[in-house]
């Protein structure tokens, strides 16, 4: 009955993770890189992000809006805002301009209450991770940080061989990870920072 669950999983994950492989067999190979300055920067809204956007002394205008899957929102007195790929202020800056037709010197501010972000600069882990998802990117996020998301690891990984995957420079670099040994053995100072738009990369392991 476990094997056939086992089965059944690998089954799932064959197609994608096959792809991706072949990814990591073409992408160049390199040791891990250095747990050095992470990439930072403002964060740019993304579809399934919650906003609220406040227009001052105008509650009637303010409201919680939600970004569609074509990154756009819905307000009041005004056509659909494209909202992905644009900061919070930036944001704010185009609804206010939009508004005073119809408002005198309205002023507005967007909040983001849940953030997903764009889904280039998503951290996608794939492969024998308990719950392989897409997990938002934040500033100095790393890759135990990454696990802790997906819930670690599945009895069937093969950690130690799990690769991170990144562009750089336009092309794909792959990084070793040895996931099992960082998990086990607790190393923060090997611990990796992630970039926006990283993969990582799971496969199962041979019996």
């Amino acid at each position: 009955m476990e094997i056939s669950r086992r089965h059944r999983q690998g089954f799932a994950f064959a197609s994608c993770l096959g792809m991706l492989l072949a990814l990591c067999a073409c992408a160049s190979s390199a040791p891990p890189p250095p747990a050095g300055p992470v990439k930072s920067g403002l964060y740019l809204i993304g579809p399934g992000d919650s906003l609220q956007v406040f227009v001052w002394h105008n509650p009637d205008l303010s409201l919680n809006a939600p970004v569609r899957p074509d990154g756009r929102i819905s307000l009041p007195l005004v056509n659909d805002v494209v909202a992905a790929g644009k900061t919070p202020t930036a944001l704010a800056a185009d609804v206010q301009e939009q508004l005073k037709k119809y408002v005198t010197d309205p002023v507005v501010t967007v909040i983001v209450n849940s953030f997903v972000g764009p889904f280039s600069e998503q951290i996608r882990v794939v492969g024998q991770a308990q719950r392989p998802e897409a997990v938002p990117y934040r500033s100095g996020m790393t890759v135990l940080d990454a696990m802790i998301r997906v819930g670690g690891l599945t009895q069937y990984a093969a950690g130690n061989r799990a690769k991170l995957v990144r562009s750089t420079n336009g092309k794909e670099v792959a990084y070793s990870l040895r996931l099992s040994d960082r998990l086990q053995d607790g190393d923060i100072s090997a611990n990796t920072p992630l970039q926006p738009g990283d993969m990582i990369i799971i496969p199962e392991t041979y019996f």
